[in-house]
């Protein structure tokens, strides 16, 4: 059983707020993409649905034993109390491929027909939307008149990665959970649970390339993404006059069998600027802010456009050369 890692005023509050018997309708999580935010929904809502089950559950905090009989129906995706809304394939024949860049408002009425009947299982419903950010306009919408007049004993679970990016008026009717980056010794214990083939060492440059943030890591796993940042590192450093560097990564980073590695080059020049920004002022500071906007833009387009991939890496290079 796949255990939470961290997180424990988050795991408390929420476990309090389970026993008082006056559980909130509507809870906004919110923290840095990839700390964990989706795992704890989903024990939150597998936990709920536990406890409205005709069965129950005894165990601390929000944890199911294995053998629940709701973990049984959660797990493999058929319970029929619960709903996850996320972005959906644009073709359900190629699922890991062009995801929709929004939840739409067909997602969000498609909870409609359930929110008309009364829980199959017991006295509680689940709907998790990850992430709340994805919402289009209208979806958003559609979703707030459920949070105004939420059906009877339904919870939602909203996870936000930018909640600044949500209405006003969502924000306001859910109770907030704040996740923060986890510390390297509870990334260690994150990554280990999730990646148990991996070796100490692989674990350790994890940790260090992941910055807190677990999922962020995992996605990171067998890239080799030290040598990725070691790469932009230099091109930042030392201006590459001649272009060489600069070419030889956008050459090592194209083609369909360096996809992952092209998107994880795509996330981590941003975050490498926004670091190296906080390290300056003045004219040094402004070039830095610059070349993040620029770097943020182009990364993107990048996805969002397909641009060429070769192209992009050596126009991203470009924009980390201006640090030097």
């Amino acid at each position: 059983m796949t255990r939470l890692v961290g997180h424990d005023d988050a795991q408390a509050a929420f476990a309090a707020a389970l026993r008082s018997g006056t559980l909130h309708h509507a809870w906004l999580l919110v923290g840095p993409e990839g700390v964990g935010k989706a795992q704890f929904a989903a024990a939150a809502a597998l936990r709920m649905l536990a406890e409205a089950s005709a069965t129950g559950v005894d165990a601390p905090g929000l944890a199911v034993p294995d053998g629940h009989p709701t973990r049984a129906l959660v797990d493999p995706g058929s319970h029929p109390d619960l709903r996850v809304m996320r972005r959906l394939p644009k073709d359900a024949e190629k699922p890991d491929q062009d995801i929709a860049r929004s939840i739409t408002i067909a997602q969000v009425r498609a909870l409609q027909p359930m929110f008309a009947t009364t829980p199959s299982m017991g006295a509680r419903r689940v709907v998790v939307i990850d992430a709340a950010d994805d919402l289009e306009r209208n979806g958003a919408n559609a979703l707030l008149k459920n949070l105004e007049e939420p059906p009877v004993g339904t919870i939602f679970l909203l996870v936000s990665h930018a909640p600044g990016r949500l209405l006003p008026t969502i924000r306001s009717r859910c109770r907030v959970l704040r996740f923060a980056a986890l510390d390297d010794e509870a990334m260690a214990r994150a990554l280990g649970q999730a990646l148990p083939d991996a070796d100490r060492d692989e674990i350790a440059a994890l940790v260090r390339t992941g910055e807190g943030a677990p999922g962020r890591a995992i996605r990171y796993a067998g890239l080799d993404i030290e040598a990725l940042d070691s790469a932009i590192a230099h091109i930042a450093r030392d201006g590459d006059p001649m272009n060489a560097h600069r070419a030889a990564l956008a050459k090592s980073l194209a083609g369909k069998g360096n996809a992952a590695r092209y998107e994880a080059f795509l996330d981590r020049v941003p975050a490498m600027i926004a670091r190296e920004a906080r390290q300056r002022s003045g004219s040094r500071l402004k070039t830095a802010l610059d070349a993040q906007a620029a770097a943020r833009d182009l990364a993107g387009a990048a996805l969002g456009l397909s641009l060429d991939a070769q192209a992009t890496v050596f126009e991203m290079a470009a924009i980390v050369a201006t640090l030097r």
